[in-house]
């Protein structure tokens, strides 16, 4: 690779493009592609009761979003049928009940909650998650949430939202880049890359108290964190021995363990569930993604396909590796499957980036430079995520525990 080629990756991958981007994007989600056939008719009735969110709606969109599933109005023709009711509970807030009920009249679920009128959002999504799990027999994401970078005039905000993209709130404001944002492994804490006091750092922060903790703001790089699973550790890319190589730290110590070396340029770790860790490097004289042991040492190339595959992500059960991979010019979210090797592009391409798994290993949420976009692992369904602005780097959270 040439010198000005491999600098120009080098600075794009892990420095990031500090376009400008609107503060505090609100962010929508439109189906654009659904499963051929358009998904199992579900028909759900309006709740009784005149609680102050629309639950009914919000259960319609968040099943409709997973492309299993096409939506009717009550009393339509559908293989499965929601009904429910939210009545005031005086001090309680609200009691919400549903059912959910097969085509012939048998009763599936029958479950009711608790909850003041300012967590019937969330009651709606424990409702849609409980509907898709019983039908499919997996975990749904209505009720999970994501983190992503917006930004512009010289502010920077690191923002949570929940998955569908309403309630964002804002966990740090900063006149300084903010990047490379990563979920704990329980979702209370989140590490990215600050730029405050215009120098790379690391920061450790809790979502929900905004305690922070600086772990690295060594000479040079401090770059990509990645939490271990058991999240006692971060991976990280440091500089400060002159070259980019990888680093991991145990959260209680203040010394991190040098793991790669050499002239390559080492950088973008992510852990496996077994501890091992696959990381990008130009050592074979493009980015390719590489696995190495936990403790370092000699690593394995994984990816083969083009000059370009960069910026790794793993899926939760460990099997499926995602990654920003160049073809013809344009920049494509692909995966490699670890146990088959099947390596398969899912996107049309153009400027995706920051590829990151739901927590279910259902879907892939990313950003093309400017708005963020989730895939299906096959490629089936995809959710646009529309902002009011422009969204970078975004991380699914884990399940609550």
């Amino acid at each position: 690779m040439k010198a000005i080629e491999r600098t120009t990756w080098f600075l794009v991958i892990l420095m990031g493009v500090f376009g400008v981007m609107v503060a505090h994007a609100q962010i929508t989600l439109d189906i654009t592609k659904g499963i051929e056939g358009g998904g199992v008719p579900i028909a759900i009735a309006p709740f009784s009761g005149g609680a102050p969110e629309n639950i009914a709606g919000i259960i319609a969109s968040d099943l409709q979003r997973t492309g299993k599933f096409a939506p009717q109005p009550a009393g339509s023709r559908a293989d499965y049928s929601v009904a429910g009711q939210a009545n005031s509970g005086g001090s309680r807030g609200y009691v919400v009940q549903f059912q959910l009920s097969g085509a012939q009249g048998g009763q599936l679920l029958n479950l009711s909650f608790d909850a003041p009128a300012n967590q019937l959002r969330a009651v709606a999504h424990r409702i849609s998650d409980l509907i898709y799990e019983k039908l499919t027999g997996d975990k749904g994401l209505a009720g999970t949430r994501i983190a992503y970078v917006a930004g512009g005039g010289g502010t920077w905000y690191l923002v949570v939202a929940d998955a569908d993209g309403q309630n964002p709130q804002t966990i740090l404001r900063s006149s300084q880049p903010i990047m490379s944002p990563a979920w704990s492994p329980d979702g209370s804490r989140l590490a990215y890359v600050s730029f405050e006091g215009r120098h790379p750092q690391i920061v450790v922060q809790d979502v929900s108290s905004g305690a922070r903790r600086t772990v690295s703001a060594a000479p040079g790089i401090n770059g990509a964190p990645s939490w271990s699973p058991d999240g006692r550790r971060l991976a990280f890319t440091l500089s400060k021995d002159g070259n980019p190589e990888i680093y991991a730290l145990n959260l209680g110590s203040t010394t991190p363990v040098r793991l790669t070396s050499g002239g390559a340029i080492d950088t973008e770790p992510v852990w496996l569930p077994d501890g091992s860790i696959v990381f990008t490097s130009d050592r074979g004289g493009s980015p390719q993604l590489y696995r190495m042991a936990p403790g370092g040492g000699a690593a394995q190339r994984l990816t083969f396909e083009g000059d370009y595959n960069a910026r790794p992500a793993v899926s939760p059960d460990g099997r499926t590796i995602a990654m920003v991979h160049r073809r013809g010019g344009r920049f494509h979210i692909a995966v490699l499957d670890l146990q088959n090797h099947q390596f398969r592009v899912l996107t049309a391409g153009g400027l995706d980036e920051s590829p990151s798994f739901a927590p279910n290993g259902k879907m892939i949420i990313y950003s093309n430079g400017q708005r963020l976009t989730a895939v299906s692992l096959d490629g089936s369904v995809k959710q646009d995520f529309a902002l009011r602005g422009n969204g970078r780097d975004p991380v699914w959270a884990p399940f609550a525990r």
